[in-house]
């Protein structure tokens, strides 16, 4: 059998990121069994290297080592090198991202691990320079020393006891499933204090504000800043239900200072990933689709919280950039949008005093005299600019109340006169610069995320964003669903057929838990009883591939998935909300149209067997808390019993700041719902439909709360006030 690592084998790989290693002289591999088998047949170390295709400092390594023959010789001698597309397999960057942050206090990418030919790891790290500076070592001397130490028996008998002593830290805190009291752990059992204890969300709300940045916005006093949306989330329901000030104040400022900083793109809209510096200025300049799907939401949330039609805004242009930008010509959502374009980092998005003026002047509008100015003032754009080359990353530097007084004009010809700017500026780099690469992988889970942004939207802003959600719930359904299970991503090679695409990789419990929140969201808002049958179904799946009823815990893995030397869980908030977090409220939500099934009982055993993690860092396990908290208040449900939800109605959900709510629409007749229960293939009617028919013929409002409703009510603001004790 010939040797698979005496080439470099990427080329064969559908995923972009793994596709720009191709041309590399690294003889780079797939992780897959022939890779793993090589390294113990050769007897060398695995060189894993974990990334995604719009990672910008990915692509730095790349250019300073990857594409270097003296490293390219060195790592195809000692080691197997393994390339691994970090949004196609979450469970290894999961893994190996735990080990770094053990052993550097710290994560990110790219990923940089040495592993043992069994997949253990003992030296880890993420980008190294080619050469060693500025106190990093270099990657050429590191990759020697390690084959050169591994050649040696003392040498690599320590390196094989520190894989063992790292990888059983990792497995501690991954597959960590607290003590507790085994008979606690039975399924449809629980503990007195099974779940955390109801001081959680106030102890993460102290930590979110002792850690808050009050001069600049965000969390943390130095950069880099990060959005931060399960701590926008948590300090916004702890205003709901208190009235405390504080909290809805770090929320507000941190949501102005994301909207008007670098971080959002004044021009298209959209958010980068996040800022290098304290003060919003500055962005890593990709975009995520999670990312925007995630801050789509939260600003709809703010919004309906305060009123705030900016905020709206902010939502709206978001939403469509991602229709724009990232968008399946058939309805799914692409991933990302790469931070490089044409000569480097952020090259798309930066503007100068003259580049400004020259769109303007190639506009088909024809402008004031003073109006490249008015949008240099407005953005902050000025010579030197604030990034590389004397650019400027536009943010909203001046007020537009301040604009008026300085221009000596009103407050509406200013917005009128900016607008209009924006439009020039947008088509101006839509029709003359470079436009960032795009990963057209469709990922299962980061569209669950997307959908549900856009269900909010339905409610929010407009019936028909919803629509747009169904399309790509119905795309993911068509290439990623088999009836059973969930497969990871789509993507389309040059070439392929639009919709003949490959599909690859098992679905993780982030693809099930976000998608089915999306889908419980879509038949929220659209009625739509078909997502709530999906909903159930991957809610079921949940429960049969992925919960351990000996471990009494949900892991991120499914149970017949690919046999790591650890089996991670994602009880934490990263990037992306905690799967786990959201796994548990799903099934908490589903409980109550199926009670039948166990839905309950085994997201509170997760619970249960998390408590002592999530009470002694609550601010870690926000997605978590709250649906912990969820558990402890009961259910608030909002049974619509209607054949269309009327008018009124629809704007009273669009005012209304409404966390947590389970928005059940159902037919307005018994005979209505009896038919839904047989498509449904339940044993019987559910208590949230059960008994709360339209009253005369009208559309009749039920609201309860902790299994106590209301009297049926026609008036949907009635029925709130009645469930909200006003």
């Amino acid at each position: 059998m010939s040797d698979p690592t005496a080439r470099n084998r990427l080329e064969e790989e559908a995923s972009p990121y793994l596709r720009q290693h191709a041309d590399n002289p690294v003889h780079w591999q797939p992780w897959d069994d022939d890779a793993l088998a090589a390294a113990r047949e050769r007897d060398v170390p695995v060189f894993l290297s974990v990334g995604y295709s719009a990672c910008h400092w990915c692509h730095v390594m790349e250019e300073e080592s990857f594409e270097d023959e003296a490293v390219a010789e060195v790592l195809n001698d000692g080691f197997v090198p393994v390339k691994v597309d970090r949004e196609e397999r979450p469970d290894l960057d999961r893994v190996y991202q735990t080990v770094n942050q053990l052993v550097n206090g710290r994560g990110g990418w790219p990923l940089s691990v040495w592993l043992t030919p069994e997949g253990k790891p003992f030296y880890v790290g993420t980008y190294f320079p080619r050469d060693g500076r500025d106190g990093m070592p270099g990657f050429l001397e590191v990759c020697r020393n390690i084959a050169d130490s591994w050649s040696d028996p003392d040498q690599r008998a320590d390196m094989e006891s520190r894989a063992d002593q790292w990888t059983a830290a990792a497995r501690d805190e991954l597959e960590s499933t607290g003590e507790g009291d085994a008979d606690a752990h039975e399924a449809g059992e629980r503990a007195d204090d099974g779940g955390p204890d109801a001081d959680v969300l106030s102890d993460a709300v102290t930590a979110a504000l002792r850690g808050a940045d009050r001069e600049h916005g965000g969390f943390g006093r130095q950069g880099p800043k990060f959005p931060q949306t399960g701590r926008l989330d948590l300090l916004m329901q702890a205003y709901a239900r208190s009235g405390r000030e504080e909290p809805l104040n770090v929320a507000v400022e941190t949501l102005d200072a994301m909207a008007e900083g670098g971080l959002y793109d004044q021009v298209g809209g959209g958010f980068h990933r996040y800022c290098t510096d304290r003060e919003w200025v500055v962005p890593h300049f990709e975009k995520m689709l999670y990312d925007n799907a995630e801050l789509a939401r939260v600003y709809l949330d703010a919004h309906r919280l305060l009123d705030r039609p900016e905020y709206a805004t902010v939502a709206r242009e978001t939403l469509a950039f991602l229709d724009r930008e990232l968008s399946h010509p058939d309805g799914g959502f692409y991933g990302t949008l790469d931070a490089d374009s044409g000569e480097g980092e952020g090259e798309f998005y930066v503007w100068t005093p003259e580049s400004v003026s020259e769109a303007l002047e190639a506009a088909d509008h024809e402008f004031e005299a003073d109006d490249a100015e008015l949008v240099c003032d407005r953005f902050g754009v000025e010579s030197g600019g604030n990034f590389e080359g004397g650019t400027t990353v536009l943010t909203r530097a001046t007020a537009v109340d301040d604009l008026a007084e300085a221009y000596e004009l009103s407050v509406e010809t200013v917005r009128e006169r900016l607008m209009r700017a924006r439009t020039a500026l947008f088509d101006h780099r839509e029709s003359t610069r470079e436009r960032p690469p795009r990963d057209e992988k469709v990922l299962a889970g980061w569209n669950g995320l997307a959908i549900s942004a856009f269900a909010a939207a339905g409610h929010t802003l407009d019936p028909q964003l919803a629509d747009r959600g169904a399309d790509a719930l119905g795309f993911v359904r068509e290439h990623l669903w088999d009836g059973d299970r969930l497969s990871r991503r789509y993507i389309e090679r040059e070439g392929d057929a639009v919709g003949e695409g490959e599909v690859k990789g098992s679905g993780y419990l982030e693809d099930y838990a976000y998608l089915g929140r999306a889908a419980l969201d879509l038949y929220g808002v659209t009625g739509d009883v078909d997502h709530l049958g999906f909903a159930l179904d991957l809610g079921r799946t949940v429960v049969e591939a992925f919960y351990d009823a000996d471990d009494a815990t949900i892991y991120s893995t499914p149970n017949d998935g690919e046999d790591l030397v650890v089996r991670p869980q994602e009880p934490t908030d990263a990037s992306t909300p905690s799967s786990l977090g959201v796994a548990t409220r799903l099934l908490l939500d589903l409980d109550l149209f199926a009670p039948d099934e166990d839905f309950a009982a085994v997201a509170r055993d997760a619970l249960a067997t998390h408590a002592d993690d999530v009470t002694a860092s609550p601010l870690e396990h926000v997605t978590l808390a709250l649906s912990a908290a969820r558990d402890r208040s009961g259910p608030f449900e909002l049974t619509l019993a209607c054949d269309e939800v009327p008018a009124e109605w629809r704007d009273t959900l669009a005012s209304r700041y409404l966390p947590g709510v389970v928005i059940a629409p159902r037919p307005p007749t018994p005979e209505g719902v009896a038919d839904w229960v047989d498509d449904l293939g339940l044993a019987d009617v559910p208590p949230i439909w059960r008994g709360r028919d339209a009253r005369d013929g009208a559309p009749t409002a039920y609201a309860c709360r902790d299994f106590t409703c209301s009297p049926p009510n026609r008036d949907l603001r009635s029925a709130l006030e009645w469930a909200a004790g006003d």
